[in-house]
């Protein structure tokens, strides 16, 4: 397992539930993936060392967790070096490392999304901006761990957000408003075009309740979502990911590994709002905290190509719900080294967190747990999710309270097809 997050816990614990997995390593990992699997200080983008770690371990399968590896070709050095690899290449991560190369394979593929403009030029900054609104969308069109977009009625903070992404060299992506509740649906797919949908969940990726404040990398989610259309998954998967899929493979850059297509059920039916090539997090804490097939045959089918061989998977009843613990600045920048104490409890996953040489649980980043709840219900998942959050002390910290809360009150509603 590559990479370090809550994303990358949650993956070494579904990994090690398989009684035919005898053996784990996590590279760089943190404290909590330390407790399931060996740990390896790898740097995560150095293929090199990856791939040496991979043959020191003789790996039967490389999971490459985040999205920088992926976008900087690390999974294309593991497979070259003979190793099966759970993720997409270079070339196929750009559905997420470059935004406008997104838009070319959704608008050839006739998939619906927002309409969008790249401005790569301040002084065509302000024509442009005229072009959309009342409600603008601004994003990096690079990598920007979630933190790149700036969604506003203002036009002075769209353009002030603008112009420090392309003071910085980053071209700009415009997009139109996408009307509707967002949705995360997360598709295990293979080279030879197979698809495998997980459960659909929510994030909440504004850093106060009631959806206040900056991006962030995400503070919460839950699955699966009460009051989606029946239906929506395998209608997402037969308008919008196989066509994408499709449209990958013909142009030579065949998708395998994970395609997160982020949506809004819209008044003109699903729309995407972006792609991701890996597991999205917060999400996936609480997707696999319901999955009962095991995962690791999952991904290794991915990998060799034999997704279509793959059983229908197996889902526990009810509902999960995760709350993120954050450390004080976040999402500007986190305070770290406070001492961090209840965090051993099943369902707390680490994030930012490291071992003192003293033993002690300090914090190490801006997102320093994952709390997960479970329950037969969503009510009952987030008392759960929001008791275990409680007996975590991190000096400082901040979350959210108000995860699922508009759910279980009916608040969410689709809006009618045009």
């Amino acid at each position: 397992m590559v990479g370090s997050g809550a994303r990358e816990h949650a993956l070494v614990l579904a990994l090690s539930k398989d009684p035919e997995v005898v053996a784990l390593a996590c590279a760089p990992g943190n404290a909590g993936t330390a407790s399931l699997a060996e740990t390896y200080g790898v740097d995560a983008v150095d293929a090199e060392s990856v791939v040496g770690l991979a043959g020191r371990w003789k790996a039967d399968l490389v999971v490459i967790g985040p999205e920088g590896p992926l976008v900087a070709g690390v999974a294309d050095a593991v497979r070259a070096a003979g190793f099966a690899c759970f993720g997409p290449g270079a070339d196929a991560a750009r559905i997420e490392g470059s935004k406008a190369f997104a838009k070319d394979v959704m608008t050839t593929a006739g998939v619906p999304t927002a309409h969008s403009e790249i401005v790569d030029n301040p002084a065509r900054l302000d024509a442009a901006l005229a072009r959309f609104g009342p409600t603008w969308v601004v994003k990096d069109d690079g990598l920007a761990a979630g933190k790149g977009v700036v969604v506003t009625t203002d036009v002075h903070a769209a353009r002030a957000h603008a112009m420090t992404l392309l003071d910085d060299g980053h071209p700009v992506l415009l997009e139109s408003f996408l009307d509707g509740p967002e949705v995360s649906l997360f598709c295990v797919v293979d080279a030879e075009g197979a698809v495998v949908p997980l459960l659909p969940a929510q994030d909440f990726k504004r850093v106060g309740n009631g959806d206040s404040g900056p991006n962030t990398g995400g503070m919460g989610a839950y699955a699966p979502l009460p009051w989606v259309p029946e239906g929506l998954v395998s209608d997402v998967v037969t308008r919008i990911i196989e066509p994408v899929v499709a449209e990958m493979a013909r142009r030579g850059t065949p998708f395998s590994g994970l395609l997160y297509a982020g949506l809004a059920l819209t008044s003109n039916g699903p729309e995407v709002i972006e792609f991701n090539c890996r597991f999205g997090d917060p999400e996936t804490q609480s997707v696999l905290a319901l999955l009962r097939s095991p995962l690791s045959r999952l991904l290794l089918a991915a990998a060799q190509g034999r997704l279509a061989e793959h059983p229908p998977l197996e889902w526990a009843e009810g509902s999960a719900v995760t709350v993120v613990i954050a450390a004080d600045g976040y999402p500007g920048r986190p305070r770290t080294g406070d001492t961090i104490t209840g965090a051993e409890a099943d369902g707390v996953l680490h994030a930012g967190t490291r071992r003192r040489d003293d033993g002690a649980l300090i914090s190490a980043g801006g997102r320093v747990l994952a709390v997960v709840g479970t329950g037969d219900t969503l009510p009952a998942a987030r008392d759960d999710a929001y008791r275990k959050v409680t007996a975590v002390h991190l000096p400082g910290s901040h979350h959210r309270t108000d995860i699922a809360l508009r759910a279980i009150n009916g608040e969410i509603g689709v809006p009618v097809t045009n």
